[in-house]
């Protein structure tokens, strides 16, 4: 069932904390509304004892960093119980225990509430969204011009095929490095077979064999050879010869990987998929909730990280998924990641113009590959879609804004959903409500662009505290 937006009855009090592109389009929105709106950027304590002190309809706290976020909750709570709040926070262990502590405090992030939306078309282009609920999975559709949320099961192949598809992405070198040490292990190995294999054949008892071998191997010399085995003489020289190369190869490979980040395993559960997995380039925040999310689908996933320094780089390290550092644009690594036979490409940097860059390189590689795009950072992503057909683009910011400013207003939404540029709220009983979001330009606590130098960590036009939102 599809249903509107309620509109507001009357005009109340809000006050809205962030320099975030975010931040502003909230504030634009409940401007438009005819609310009032005290939007502090950056506040200072006495700052927000003011705005506070007027005990506000509701108060969104809406940062990117996680600490600001949880020092300014508490402290609102600590001025006023009641005030309701919206905070988003990323990190999910603070946000467990910042719900636990502020009963009237919703917390949410961005990441989590866009994952399902940018899953969705990775896998179908007719899903607006998908997530995973219990043992099954839940899935948004625009059927006859309403939306509706049905079942889904994923199609996946059978229990040999995919013991196969696991075994054969075992030990793929995609490096130099590990390139090295899979070969310089698969010619040892091959020696050692080949030396035992010639004693058994003439003879050896299996377990002799195997210890000749491995003197062999070793370059320790064969442990016996009669005068007239000429031809086990040379093969033996030869393959402690060869040895000496191939040690120093797989010694190479070992150093490069003891040294790198080691973001891709060998063997185990983060090696490179070899087809019908989704390559997600930009592991962020959003890129991380979208493995996770497709990874409780049932889905293999593969990330691409320019700096395996970042945080959220280690963190996929140790939640299993696999990442391979290079830039998503570049045609060697998209290769390398098989972008011909996988699902789908979601390009969710933080850049939106390294997304349309992905996604043009990407369409390049294999035209018929679907891509999925973050948007919201950057006004040129909305040019570039009416002269690209470049795939599904879902604005995070906007999906982000139409679920905080539902919350202000005291709705019941579980969810958000999107299909091309309409918006939707989800409630917590299945029922769809169209949303809307004023554009952050419309914010008017913006200085004029002359009157303050834009802050270095912001990336947006407004800067400090505005003239009215310090007032508050």
């Amino acid at each position: 069932m599809t249903t509107t937006t309620p509109s507001i009855p009357h005009a109340r009090n809000f006050v809205v904390i962030g320099d975030t592109h975010l931040a502003r389009s909230v504030c634009a929105s409940l401007g438009a509304e005819g609310h009032a709106v005290g939007h502090l950027f950056q506040p200072r304590d006495e700052e927000l004892r003011a705005a506070v002190a007027r005990q506000p309809n509701g108060l969104a706290v809406l940062l990117h960093d996680d600490v600001a976020s949880l020092r300014y909750a508490l402290a609102v709570a600590h001025l006023s119980p009641t005030v309701p709040l919206v905070v988003t926070i990323f990190d999910r262990t603070v946000a467990d225990e910042l719900r636990r502590l502020l009963p009237q405090c919703d917390v949410t992030s961005p990441a989590d509430l866009v994952a399902p939306v940018l899953a969705g078309p990775c896998l179908d282009p007719s899903l607006l969204s998908l997530r995973q609920q219990g043992r099954g999975a839940l899935a948004v559709r625009r059927q006859h011009g309403r939306l509706l949320l049905r079942p889904w099961t994923s199609v996946r192949p059978s229990g040999w095929a995919a013991r196969a598809a696991r075994f054969s992405s075992q030990l793929r070198p995609h490096d130099d490095g590990t390139r090295l040490l899979v070969f310089g292990m698969l010619a040892m190995a091959a020696v050692l077979l080949g030396d035992w294999s010639w004693m058994v054949a003439h003879g050896r008892p299996p377990t002799l064999a195997l210890f000749e071998a491995a003197r062999v191997l070793a370059g320790v010399g064969p442990a016996t050879a009669a005068p007239g085995e000429r031809g086990y003489q040379v093969a033996a020289a030869v393959a402690m010869l060869c040895t000496i190369a191939f040690s120093a190869l797989f010694t190479a490979g070992v150093v490069e990987r003891m040294l790198s980040p080691r973001l891709i395993g060998l063997v185990g559960r983060r090696t490179l998929p070899r087809s019908g997995h989704v390559i997600v380039v930009g592991m962020g925040q959003v890129g991380i909730r979208l493995c996770l999310e497709l990874r409780r689908l049932g889905i293999p996933v593969v990330g691409v990280e320019r700096d395996p320094n970042t945080a959220t780089a280690r963190l996929a390290r140790s939640l299993g998924i696999p990442v391979m550092v290079g830039h998503g644009g570049d045609r060697s690594v998209l290769e390398r990641l098989r972008l011909g036979r996988a699902r789908a490409l979601a390009a969710v940097g933080s850049d939106d113009l390294d997304n349309i860059a992905v996604a043009i390189a990407a369409h390049g590689v294999a035209p018929g590959t679907r891509v999925v795009i973050r948007a919201g950072e950057h006004e040129a992503i909305a040019e570039t879609r009416s002269l690209l057909p470049m795939g599904a683009i879902r604005d995070v910011t906007q999906l982000a804004g139409v679920y905080v400013l539902a919350r202000l207003r005291g709705q019941d939404v579980a969810a958000v959903a999107a299909d091309d540029h309409e918006l939707y709220v989800q409630s917590s009983a299945g029922d769809f409500g169209a949303a809307t979001i004023t554009d952050r330009e419309q914010c008017r606590h913006l200085p004029a662009p002359a009157s303050a130098p834009v802050p270095a960590q912001c990336g947006c036009a407004c800067a400090a505290v505005a003239a009215e939102g310090s007032a508050a």
